[in-house]
């Protein structure tokens, strides 16, 4: 069992980044791997198919709702974010962005949160290097805020159901850590951005969403969170031989692979209700900060990337030096609780 799931983990954690292929199709492998790991470890039965087709429900039909909502509002949506960038000095306008949505991507999840970060940037216009830094900030600052409830996005789903707690669990665990990072990364944007003054002079021409990829992309969300689901499940016996015992600093630094995987992957696979508070929260700020290295860490980081064009040297040119110096301030402070 156990040298079946290491060769299933293996697959999970390298093939995504090897294989184009499988990158474009994630859901559909992770499926089949959740099945095989499942299977692997003898857990699959009626009543774990039953959860897997349930977990899913809640953020899928916040992804649909939203993405409709969205587009209803874009028209005018955009002619508040020119005025906004022409009301407010433009670094500031930027930051604030940054930091507002982080703190709702939590409710209106981290895939429309990333979708309206995509549709700022492209009405903004800014220079490449200026638009690389904002959009990298963001999405480190959408995929710490969706954490805060379960419906943020899939890895706040998997850690509720899996640990069967409430709503608000994430939100006292992490919410403090969660809310200053969103506006460390927000005032970074004051730093670190120099845009064009062109650069918010003019709308840019965008093509409006049909319903039906709308439709499509929450189903995609749905077989991805059911494939991580079922993914955790059949982990669980390797988790408890490996992973329960280890330190949760040394957790916090092993959990930096996932900058190369969507951190729900991991979690999903990682977390377990047998762990302490401390483990748990250590686990889970490993998995949030590293998700923003590189473009496939992180649900918002792979939409906004691929809409934007922007090449993986690109991203990790900055993603990387900002991700390690967050690991490295986050460590002090859990270190600090020790």
């Amino acid at each position: 069992m156990v040298i079946g799931l290491l060769i299933i983990l293996g697959f999970v954690l390298f093939l995504p980044f090897t294989v184009p292929r499988i990158e474009r199709n994630l859901e559909v492998f992770l499926l089949v791997m959740g099945c095989a790991a499942a299977t692997s470890s003898g857990v699959l039965s009626k009543d774990l198919w039953m959860q897997a087709i349930r977990d899913p429900l809640h953020i899928t039909l916040a992804v649909i709702f939203a993405g409709i909502l969205f587009r209803w509002i874009r028209k005018p949506f955009e002619n508040v974010i020119i005025l906004g960038s022409r009301m407010i000095p433009f670094r500031l306008f930027l930051a604030l962005i940054i930091m507002i949505l982080g703190l709702i991507s939590s409710v209106i999840t981290a895939i429309i949160a990333a979708l309206v970060l995509v549709a700022i940037a492209s009405v903004l216009q800014m220079d490449r290097q200026s638009e690389i830094r904002f959009v990298i900030l963001a999405c480190y600052s959408i995929g710490l805020g969706a954490v805060l409830t379960p419906i943020g996005e899939p890895l706040s789903t998997i850690a509720t159901n899996k640990l069967n707690e409430d709503f608000y669990y994430l939100m006292n665990l992490l919410g403090t850590d969660i809310v200053a990072g969103v506006f460390v990364f927000g005032l970074l944007a004051i730093v670190f951005i120099r845009p064009r003054n062109q650069s918010m002079t003019r709308l840019a021409k965008q093509t409006t969403e049909s319903y039906i990829s709308i439709f499509v992309r929450g189903m995609k969300v749905y077989v991805f969170v059911l494939a991580l689901t079922l993914l955790g499940a059949g982990f669980e016996p390797l988790i408890r031989l490996y992973l329960l015992d280890l330190h949760p600093l040394t957790l916090y630094w092993i959990n930096m692979i996932s900058a190369v995987l969507d951190n729900a992957t991991l979690a999903a696979a990682e977390i377990s209700p047998a762990m302490d508070q401390s483990t748990i929260q250590a686990l889970l700020l490993g998995l949030l900060v590293s998700g923003g290295m590189l473009i496939p860490g992180n649900i918002p980081n792979i939409i906004a990337a691929g809409k934007l064009n922007i090449r993986s040297g690109e991203w990790a040119r900055v993603g990387v030096p900002l991700g390690l110096l967050a690991m490295i301030v986050y460590f002090i402070i859990l270190l600090g609780r020790q």
